[in-house]
C-alpha cells in the first residue's frame, strides 16, 4: 500500500494527515478572525502606516508695552531641510559649501535627522542668509532630499534692549527634550530666559499638522485626503506689559553714555508692574534671535564684564543709607520713638573700642531730620533701642531676604541679617551687638537686590502694601479672544498711618529742603522724595544708591538707581532718577529751559554731565 510504502505505519499516516488537518484549521480560525473580527483595527494600523503628520510651526505670541508699542515682533527665517534617506552622500561637499557648514556638522546633523525619522524632512540649519537662501536654490535640483522652509525669529523694532527683562528663545538642547514632554521635537525652539521662558506655554502656540501619504518605504507620495485632515497651526498669545519702552530706552541711554555698571528699577507703586528694568552691561537680544553663532555666545559668557548678568535681581549689594527707613519704621511702629525724640549728633559714635563717624556734626536730630540730613549716629543709636531681632522682623516684613516672585525669573533672596544667622555663620556666643552697629546704615552683612529695592520704595510709597513685582499685566488670549489680567499677590507691612507719614515727610525733604542729600534729583513742578545712599564696597570704589518715588502726594512712579563703584549717591545716582521721574511724568525732558529738550543720546548725554559736576 502506498502508505505502508512511503509514511511507514499506518499510525504514522493519520498523525500526519491530522498534522495537516490541525494546521488548515488554524489557518482559517486565524483568516476568519482578521477579516471579520479584527478588521476595523487592522484598517485603521494600515491607514496609520501609510500616512504620516508633518508638522507646522506656529507663530510665536508678540509682546507689547503698556501704551501698545510693539516691543518685541516676529521676523521671517529661512531653514534648510533634509530628508536623509533621499540625500546623496557625494553632495556633502556642496553642500557644505553652500550653507558653510563643514561636512562633519552636516554629518552630525543628518545622523540625528535619521533617528528621528529617514524619511521625513528635518531641520538641517536655521534661519540661513538671503545670499546662502539664493545660492541654495539654485543648486537645489542637484540637491536630492534637501529643501527649505519658512520659519520665524524674534525682531526688536524698538531702540530698547531689555535683554535681561525680555530674555530669549534659543533651539531646545538635548537635556532639556528629555525634560519638557512631548510637545517638542530636535530643532524646536524654545524660551530660555526672562519673560520668553516663563511665559513659553503662553507664547509658543499650537502646533499644526499636515498629513500626508506616504509608500511602503516612508517616500512621502502626496498629500492624504486632499488636507481634509489637516489641522491648522494657532498662533501663541500675546503679552502686554507694564513696561513704558520710551522710559526703559531712556534709562538703558542713562547708563550707556556714562559707561556706568549696575542697575535701574523703575514701577507703578499702585500695583507693582515694572515700567523699566536695566541692567548694564547687557545685550542687544537680537543676537540670541536664529542663530546665535558659537563664537559669540562665547565670547558673552567670558566677557569679564559679564553681560548676561542680571544685575538687577541677582545681586546683593549693601543698600547703605537707603536702607533707613526699614529702622525708622521698627523703631515708631514700637513706639520707641515719635517726632519728638531727639538725639545730640557730635559726628561720631563709640560702641566699647570703636568709634563709627558721620560724614557731619548734625547737632539734635529728630527721625525726620535724620532722614533728610542722612545722620548716620541717630541710626547708630537707634538700633540698640530696637534691638537686632525686631530691626530684623522689620527688613522681612518689606520683602528682604526672600526672593520677590517677579516673573522674570531668576533672583536672589538677598541676605537679611538675624541673631540666628549670625549664630549660624559667627557661632553661637561668639558675636557680640557690635557686629549690628553697620547693620544700623546699610553696611555688613545685609545685602539686597534693586528689584527688592523698588518694591521696598513703591510700598512706602503707596503707605504700605507689598506688591509682587511684575513684567505682564495681561495676556491677549486668542482662543477665546479676551484680553486677560495676570494676577499677582499683594500684602500690607502694617505700618500706621502715623509711622508712613513721618518716613515720607522725611523723605520729601531729603530732596525738596536744604540740607537734604538728594537735591539733584529735583523735577521742576514736581514734590518727589527719595534716599540717598553711599554702599562701602570691600573691592573697590563705593556703590551709589537712589531710592525714590513722585509725585509726592499721589505717586506714579517708583525709582532705583544702584551706581557700582561709581561714589556717593547723592551726585551719582540721585540726578539719573531725577532724569527719569522727569521723563516719565512730561514724556521728555523739560529741565529749566525755555522750551521742552528732545531726548536723545547727545542731550542725555550733556544733562547727566552737568549734573555730576
Amino acid at each position: 500500500m502506498i502508505h505502508d510504502e512511503q509514511f511507514g505505519s499506518p499510525q504514522r499516516y493519520k498523525a500526519l494527515v491530522g498534522a495537516v488537518v490541525l494546521v488548515f484549521a488554524i489557518l482559517m480560525v486565524r483568516l476568519y478572525q482578521l477579516q471579520l473580527l479584527y478588521h476595523g483595527e487592522l484598517d485603521k494600523k494600515s491607514e496609520e502606516n501609510s500616512i504620516r503628520a508633518l508638522i507646522k510651526e506656529p507663530i510665536r505670541g508678540y509682546i507689547y508695552d503698556r501704551n501698545g508699542k510693539l516691543v518685541v515682533d516676529v521676523g521671517p527665517s529661512y531653514t534648510v531641510m533634509i530628508v536623509p534617506v533621499e540625500f546623496d552622500r557625494r553632495n556633502l561637499p556642496l553642500l557644505s559649501r553652500l550653507l558653510e557648514m563643514t561636512p562633519a556638522a552636516i554629518e552630525e546633523r543628518i545622523m540625528r535627522a535619521r533617528a528621528y525619522s529617514p524619511y521625513l524632512p528635518s531641520r538641517l540649519k536655521r534661519d540661513i542668509t538671503f545670499q546662502q537662501l539664493a545660492a541654495l536654490d539654485e543648486h537645489l535640483p542637484l540637491l536630492s532630499g534637501i529643501s527649505y522652509q519658512v520659519e520665524s525669529k524674534r525682531s526688536y523694532p524698538t531702540k530698547a534692549h531689555a535683554s535681561h527683562l525680555l530674555g530669549y528663545s534659543r533651539e531646545i538642547s538635548d537635556a532639556q527634550l528629555g525634560q519638557v514632554g512631548e510637545y517638542y521635537r530636535q530643532g524646536d525652539m524654545i524660551g530660555t530666559a526672562g519673560l520668553e521662558a516663563r511665559y513659553e506655554q503662553f507664547l509658543r502656540g499650537e502646533k499644526g499638522f499636515e498629513y500626508v501619504s506616504v509608500n511602503s518605504i516612508g517616500q512621502i507620495i502626496g498629500s492624504f485626503e486632499d488636507g481634509k485632515r489637516d489641522v491648522v497651526s494657532k498662533e501663541g498669545f500675546d503679552l502686554i506689559l507694564g513696561m513704558d519702552v520710551e522710559l526703559q530706552a531712556f534709562a538703558e541711554s542713562l547708563m550707556t553714555v556714562n559707561n556706568y555698571s549696575g542697575a535701574i528699577v523703575a514701577m507703578d507703586p499702585s500695583n507693582g508692574s515694572l515700567l523699566a528694568m536695566v541692567s548694564k552691561p547687557d545685550f542687544d537680544p537680537a543676537i540670541m534671535s536664529g542663530v546665535t553663532p558659537a563664537e559669540l555666545w562665547a565670547r558673552l559668557n567670558s566677557d569679564p564684564s559679564k553681560p548676561l548678568f542680571n544685575r538687577a535681581t541677582l545681586t546683593r549689594y549693601p543698600p547703605g543709607s537707603t536702607f533707613k527707613m526699614v529702622l525708622a519704621a521698627a523703631a515708631l511702629e514700637e513706639g520707641i520713638i515719635d517726632e519728638k525724640y531727639r538725639i545730640h549728633c557730635t559726628g561720631g559714635f563709640r560702641y566699647g573700642n570703636r568709634v563709627w563717624k558721620d560724614l557731619h556734626v548734625h547737632g539734635s536730630t529728630n527721625v525726620i531730620e535724620a532722614i533728610q540730613r542722612s545722620c548716620n549716629v541717630f541710626f547708630y543709636q537707634l538700633i540698640f533701642k530696637v534691638g537686632f531681632e525686631k530691626w530684623s522682623e522689620y527688613g522681612r516684613r518689606f520683602g528682604f531676604g526672600t526672593p520677590t516672585g517677579i516673573d522674570t525669573g531668576e533672583e536672589t533672596a538677598g541676605i537679611m541679617p538675624s541673631p540666628a544667622y549670625y549664630d549660624a555663620r559667627y557661632g553661637k556666643g561668639k558675636w557680640t551687638l557690635g557686629y549690628t552697629v553697620s547693620l544700623a546704615i546699610g553696611q555688613g552683612e545685609v545685602g539686597v537686590s534693586p528689584l527688592q529695592m523698588v518694591q521696598y520704595v513703591a510700598a512706602l510709597a503707596n503707605g504700605g502694601i507689598l506688591h509682587q513685582p511684575h513684567a505682564v499685566m495681561y495676556v491677549n488670549n486668542k482662543r477665546t479672544g479676551k484680553i486677560e489680567e495676570v494676577p499677582h499677590k499683594q500684602k500690607p507691612i502694617g505700618l500706621s498711618l502715623k509711622t508712613m507719614e513721618l518716613i515720607r515727610e522725611g523723605m520729601r525733604r531729603v530732596v525738596q529742603e536744604p540740607g537734604g542729600t538728594a537735591s539733584l534729583a529735583r523735577v521742576k513742578g514736581i514734590q518727589s522724595a527719595g534716599k540717598t545712599g553711599t554702599a562701602e564696597n570691600p573691592h573697590g570704589e563705593d556703590h551709589a544708591w537712589y531710592v525714590g518715588f513722585a509725585p509726592f502726594e499721589n505717586p506714579t512712579i517708583a525709582v532705583v538707581v544702584m551706581l557700582e563703584n561709581s561714589g556717593f549717591g547723592g551726585a551719582k545716582a540721585a540726578p539719573l532718577a531725577g532724569l527719569i521721574i522727569e521723563k516719565y511724568h512730561y514724556g521728555q525732558l523739560i529741565r529749566a529751559l525755555p522750551r521742552p529738550i528732545p531726548v536723545t543720546r547727545d542731550s542725555v548725554k550733556t544733562i547727566t554731565q552737568a549734573f555730576s559736576r
